[in-house]
């Protein structure tokens, strides 16, 4: 196969991508002669759209007929290359096999809960994607890490294990065989044929997984994946979720390989046909698979601009757009500005799809829509102004769709420490060269590329892909002398692996390339990246392979801005890929016209600078010597490309078009309110957050903001007031306005241009201790004043104080809690003061009974982290500001702030006029101290008065919120009860006057001990105010603190529990809820680095309360410990149950219990500290959700006027799959 394909094409070879609305063939023909085509992917005349474009290819090359209604003959196929979306379209509309789960015992829930984050925090219906699995089955059998000091009772009996990372396992279970298969003879007698296998620790031992599998195919199974084989690397959740997948999905493209093969005579088997994988290699038919399919349609179109943009010569980078058509919007929007031709566009519209692209129609929605912002912009202070035009409208539509475009690029490029500005921009998709330059203008490029196939240039990419094969074996050796000959014995193991299977598909060994990788880390931390030593040659201290760890510290520091010389690294796995080169080249050289480009006809284009007359012509007329300058439209059959004002595109040798991006003629925009604009600074100021944030989860080292996202970031206006934030951590983000309020009243003119500011005392904005918030000023010449202020807050590991982790559960006063800073100068005229920063941190030491910071040199790395994510806030500020000017930047902080009043305005108006002016609500902290409020609202206005008067008084203890808390849980009601998409800032609160007595709970005095106000008190604020207003029944009011270390090891995490209902829909099991939104420790990573075993994390069922909508269930989580250690527990909810609403029932209470190894079973109570030894067990029980109506009432039309619960959407797309993976701990 690869000899005669690099011969050239003795027979047809087909390239296609079969999309979710078109599909994409690519053919070469004998000869040399190229065919392209577009088709449906369904059409009701022709069943299979890829043996369809076959068909028709071969017809019309041959000029004999090919009946639809009879195989095809294959005889003259040389091969066939496909990418198919059926992997994706089956896994979004759940169309997958019928599955079943075998996990574990104690972890049937492990995939459900996941991370415990939710995807959209301020949506009260959480949407998290449900898993793909009908049914459970539990399996009596266990791996536990070797740890030489484990001091487990009866470890010495326990078989010992070498397992292939190199690390050795114990069997605390044996595997139970017998009871297994009478519960897999049940799932199979209820008709699930698939099965996903998930044992804890398989990755380094799959003996226990291949024992269930042989067991399955024995019983009848027809598929079966085993997570140690189709993902061999450590962490359990993402194993499992691969697992399933590929159980799921593996039978359905099964199917649609029979019947893609029924279509042509002898089922295919004399023509070689290869499958993209997602990760962009081809594998045989035969091989291909569910887990590997799910993005099979996009990676053809990466290697296609991959190959066809990236020059070795200059080595610019690239970023590939690709857009095939988006929101019928943005297709009306393009052709109502004129950038689209209807004559020169398929007739694939209307009920028949055979319709031209009707304009009218188009212009005729856009007059609607003009007319209804017309309409809202006469009520406000932009009133006095024109209508808008139908083309103003439109223009706006790609202004902010551009806009919408660029975030998620600066996202993926940013986060990976790279520089959007200098890469070349290679577009493709059917609709990409529509916005081509303005995307790439916007992101400071100044070049774009597009391929000649661009419009199919996934198809293309099949074409020019490479047949690959990997191999994988998990590791859990240091990267070390002492190492090397393992690693290379494992390299060179999986090297010969992947070359056999290549010689196998018909490879020389001349045509097969391996390259080897090692997925590295720092030990300690969770951050691993997968490293090749290409550029970095072997040395007397590495592997043969190369110097991985040249090639580690190098991407480190580009990815996360430093690295930790002193620090071991370690290999988690290592994979070798192995390609075998198909030799295909499809590049045939254009020669110069000698004479000007033919203009096929001249039409009226709008752009910024109005309507302009633009010449349009047809690429395939074009030649390498023409220039055309913009602006300007090129057709081809498959896509469109607007040359903008100021563009210049040409032609390469080859029939490519380039485009020099210049800087054209920013369209002036005023201070006035612009709705178009509006929606673009509305984008502009959020990104700036999420950079910020991007910056400070790379740079940081501590595992609480690297790995647990344990921090936010956010812009302020010049008086304080919040302009944008990241959605990170709720309970941060309205406290983090008055820290910078402070601020300003504190230091007032000595708050210089230089300066950077930590605080983190309660009566300065602060939230607890460990929150240590970074402010800098933003400075503009002329100005004395800052303009704006950009700050970060993140959770420190530990700040000193009386216990490790400073979240003691019995602190009485401030000072127990650590460090201490109002108004501390961190960074003075641009030097960053260490020394006086150390002093500070160390001390608490001098307190009786209390330590300095016990992780000093994360705290410093942390800092200079927040440090630098506030520097990039300021870049990107003054890179707005000298674009648009101070005034029209300012002008849109105001009208965005007066956007989110006027959200929450229209909602205490609807409020009133459906429940009244005035609603109370009182709920208790389980020492039986009050939080009480009244809500008086004004429906005139809009305007509401929150009085918690009437809350209890400052308490001896720890769960006193300081008022900024207070602030954080009513501005996050606020936000989420508005139920629109609107940025959270100030203007939440301008409607509102809240009312809070000092010396109470909720204002305690300067030195009150406050660590649990910010995680537990936060949360009943919460519940009391959606109680008030009837929103939705109590979530589980609690964020379950659990610590435990000795001299050796420390950790603390936060655990999931119960969602409360809502009026349509039932609580989530097992998430985090309201104020806090942090990740969890994969169970492998846990019983890896930590001396415990996590015996049970599953949900607490029949924990949710009862009623119409039921509440979420809590969790059990069951940790044993293997040597001497300290227990720390700060919760609530242990006596006051989450309430329910409208006839719910309450959520069950939370219950810590000690299960002793001498048979005792302890309550441990809400607040605890207590000496743990081998053998015994923690069990944290946490709350359920309270139910929302009586059981078994039916609807209700009074129901249908609830507060607005905002509509949510599970997040898909490459952003969110990038974000998921770098969250996933």
């Amino acid at each position: 196969m690869a000899a005669a394909a690099a011969a050239g094409p003795g027979g047809f070879q087909f390239a296609i991508d079969r999309g979710g609305t078109f599909t994409d063939v690519f053919a070469r023909c004998p000869g040399g002669r190229v065919r392209v085509l577009k088709l449906l992917s369904e059409d009701p005349g022709y069943g299979d759209a890829p043996t369809e474009g076959i068909r028709r290819v071969l017809q019309e090359e041959s000029g004999v007929a090919v009946p639809r209604d009879q195989p095809l003959d294959a005889s003259g196929i040389e091969w066939i290359r496909m990418g198919t979306t059926v992997a994706t379209n089956a896994l979004l509309e759940r169309r997958g096999e019928r599955l079943a789960l075998l996990v574990t015992r104690g972890f049937r829930d492990l995939l459900h809960i996941g991370s415990q984050a939710r995807p959209r925090i301020f949506d009260l219906e959480v949407a998290v994607p449900e898993v793909l699995y009908e049914e459970v089955i539990e399996v009596d059998e266990r791996l536990i890490p070797h740890q030489p000091g484990c001091r487990l009772p009866g470890k010495e009996t326990l078989p010992l294990l070498e397992g292939s990372t190199g690390a050795s396992l114990l069997v605390q279970q044996p595997l139970e065989l017998s009871a297994l298969r009478r519960e897999l003879e049940g799932v199979l007698a209820r008709g699930i044929r698939s099965l996903a296998v998930l044992l804890l620790h398989s990755y380094a031992w799959p003996g226990h997984e291949e024992q269930v599998g042989a067991l399955a195919r024995e019983l009848g199974f027809r598929h079966v994946s085993l997570s140690s084989a189709v993902a061999a690397m450590v962490r359990a959740v993402p194993r499992g979720y691969t697992a399933c997948a590929d159980a799921y999905l593996t039978p359905c493209i099964h199917r649609y390989l029979e019947s893609f093969r029924a279509g042509f005579a002898h089922q295919l088997r004399e023509v070689p046909v290869l499958f993209m994988r997602s990760d962009g290699g081809l594998t045989p038919m035969q091989h291909f698979s569910g887990a590997r399919a799910i993005l099979s349609g996009p990676a053809g179109g990466v290697v296609g601009y991959a190959m066809t943009t990236y020059r070795h010569e200059d080595g610019q980078p690239v970023i590939g757009f690709d857009m095939g058509g988006g929101p019928l919007t943005v297709t009306d929007a393009n052709l109502c500005l004129g950038r689209l031709l209807p004559e020169y566009f398929p007739h694939i519209f209307g009920p028949g799809e055979d319709q031209p692209l009707c304009r009218e129609t188009a212009a005729q929605a856009f007059r609607d829509l003009a007319a209804r912002i017309d309409a809202f912009l006469a009520g406000t202070a932009a009133g006095a102004r024109q209508p808008l035009s139908v083309e103003e409208v439109a223009m706006g539509f790609v202004r902010v769709a551009n806009e919408a475009m660029c975030r998620p690029i600066r996202a993926l490029t940013q986060a990976r420490g790279h520089d959007t500005a200098r890469h070349v921009l290679a577009c493709f998709g059917g609709a990409g060269g529509q916005h081509a330059c303005a995307i790439a203008r916007a992101l400071g490029m100044s070049r774009v590329f597009i391929h000649k196939y661009s419009g199919i240039l996934s198809a293309y990419g099949l074409a020019l892909a490479d047949v690959v094969h990997e191999a994988q074996a998990p590791c859990a050796l240091r990267y070390e002398p002492a190492a090397f000959p393992r690693l290379d014995g494992r390299i060179a193991a999986l090297e010969q692996e992947c070359r056999d299977a290549l010689r196998a598909q018909g490879f020389t060994g001349e045509q097969i390339r391996t390259e080897a990788f090692l997925h590295l880390r720092y030990e300690g931390t969770d951050c691993a990246l997968m490293c090749s030593a290409k550029g970095h040659p072997p040395t007397p201290h590495s592997c043969r392979s190369g110097d991985f760890h040249a090639a580690f510290t190098s991407r480190y520091m580009v990815e996360f801005g430093f690295t930790i010389p002193d620090r071991p690294v370690v290999v988690d796995d290592v994979r070798v890929r192995g390609t075998g080169s198909s030799g295909i080249s499809c590049e045939t050289p254009l020669a110069p016209s000698g004479k000007p480009a033919r203009v096929e006809t001249v039409t009226q284009c709008y752009f910024e600078e109005g309507y302009l007359e633009t010449p349009v012509f047809l690429l395939e007329e074009l030649a390498c010597d023409h220039s055309i300058h913009g602006p300007a439209i090129i057709i081809d059959k498959n896509s469109t490309i607007v040359v903008e004002p100021g563009c210049t595109a040409s032609l390469t040798r080859f029939g490519d078009v380039c485009i020099a991006v210049g800087s054209g003629s920013p369209r002036p925009v005023g201070p006035q309110l612009d709705a178009v604009q509006l929606s673009i600074f509305s984008h502009r100021f959020m990104s700036i957050a999420e950079q910020m944030g991007r910056i400070l989860q790379r740079t940081a080292i501590s595992t609480n903001i690297k790995e647990r996202l344990d921090f936010s970031c956010a812009l302020f206006g010049p008086d304080g007031g919040l302009v944008s934030n990241a959605p990170h951590i709720p309970v941060h983000l309205g406290a983090m306005q008055e820290t910078v309020q402070f601020q300003i009243r504190n230091l007032g003119e000595d708050l210089r241009e230089g300066d950077v500011i930590l605080s983190n005392h309660p009566c300065a904005g602060g939230s607890h201790l460990p929150d240590l918030t970074v402010i800098t000023p933003v400075f503009w010449p002329g100005i004395p004043k800052p303009v704006f202020f950009v700050a970060s807050r993140g959770h420190h590991a530990d700040i000193g104080g009386i216990t490790p982790g400073s979240m003691p559960p019995h602190s009485k006063a401030l000072r127990e809690e650590g460090a201490v800073f109002v108004s501390f100068k961190l960074v003075k005229d641009g030097v960053f003061q260490e020394e006086a920063v150390t002093e500070a941190l160390m001390a608490p030491g001098r307190v009786p009974g209390c330590s300095g910071t016990r992780n000093l040199q994360d705290n410093l790395s942390d800092l200079r982290a927040q440090v630098a994510a506030n520097q990039k806030g300021i870049q990107l500020v003054t890179e707005l500001i000298r674009f648009h000017g101070l005034p029209v930047v300012q002008a849109y902080m105001a009208h965005i702030q007066a956007n989110a009043e006027v959200a929450v305005r229209e909602m205490l108006k609807g409020f009133a006029a459906h429940w009244g002016t005035a609603v109370e609500a009182e709920d208790r902290m389980d020492d039986g101290s009050p939080i009480r409020l009244r809500v008086q609202v004004d429906p005139q206005e809009g305007s509401a008065v929150f009085d918690f008067s009437g809350s209890g008084p400052e308490v001896y203890g720890n769960c006193n919120a300081p008022r900024a808390i207070t602030l954080s849980a009513l501005i996050y009601c606020l936000r989420c009860m508005v139920g629109q998409d609107i940025p959270l800032n100030q203007g939440c609160l301008a409607p509102v006057r809240v009312v809070i007595p000092k010396g109470s709970i909720l204002d305690p005095s300067p030195e009150a001990a406050v660590v649990g106000g910010n995680v537990l008190t936060s949360q009943r604020v919460v519940d009391v105010i959606f109680r008030a207003f009837g929103v939705c029944a109590a979530s589980q009011g609690c964020m379950n603190n659990v610590t435990f270390g000795n001299e050796r090891v420390g950790y603390y995490e936060t655990v999931a529990g119960g969602a409360g209902a809502g009026p349509r829909w039932h609580g989530r099991s097992g998430v985090h809820t309201h104020m806090t939104n942090t990740r969890i420790t994969d169970p492998e990573i846990l019983e890896q680095r930590y001396p415990v075993v996590l015996q049970r994390f599953e949900l607490r069922r029949g924990s949710g309360g009862a009623g119409r909508c039921r509440g979420g269930d809590g969790v059990i989580r069951e940790l044993l410990f293997r040597e001497d250690m300290v227990l720390s527990v700060l919760s609530e909810r242990r006596a006051v149950r989450p309430y329910g609403l409208r006839g719910g029932s309450p959520g069950a209470p939370g219950l810590n219990l000690l299960l002793r190894r001498d048979g005792r079973t302890i309550n441990l109570g809400a607040k605890t500290s207590v000496p743990v030894e081998p053998g015994d067990v923690f069990r944290l029980q946490t709350p359920g959700g309270g139910g929302f109506g009586s059981p078994g009432e039916g609807g209700d039309p009074e129901e249908a006027a609830e507060p607005p619960a905002p509509r949510s959407f599970a997040e898909r797309g490459s952003v969110f799959e990038y974000r998921r993976a770098q969250e996933a701990v």
